[in-house]
């Protein structure tokens, strides 16, 4: 289940980018595109980031996550690059 983890914090932490490139850049550059590619981004971003946070939640016993650590856990995935950090420092030799 830590491969799953940690795949979903890449994916999640890809699809928050993705999706701030898409709001920064492509919106103000053709708004028709924009509007195009923001429901799928933003629903694969959802699914992403729910499962990351319900893994997180699923992994705090078996890993032995203070609260300190889990805490920042959950607000890493709501700061960009923060999953990545998080897949480094916590997640990247326990697989």
């Amino acid at each position: 289940m830590l491969r799953i983890f940690k795949v979903t914090a890449i994916l999640e932490g890809i699809s928050y980018l993705v999706l701030f490139a898409n709001m920064l850049f492509i919106k103000t550059n053709n708004p028709e595109l924009y509007h195009t590619l923001l429901q799928p981004l933003g629903m694969s971003h959802g699914i992403l980031f729910i499962g990351y946070i319900i893994l997180a939640f699923l992994l705090r016993k078996s890993q032995n996550w203070d609260l300190k650590t889990f805490g920042i856990i959950l607000v890493a995935s709501l700061i960009p690059f923060g999953t990545f950090y998080i897949e480094k420092k916590y997640l990247e030799n326990n697989a």
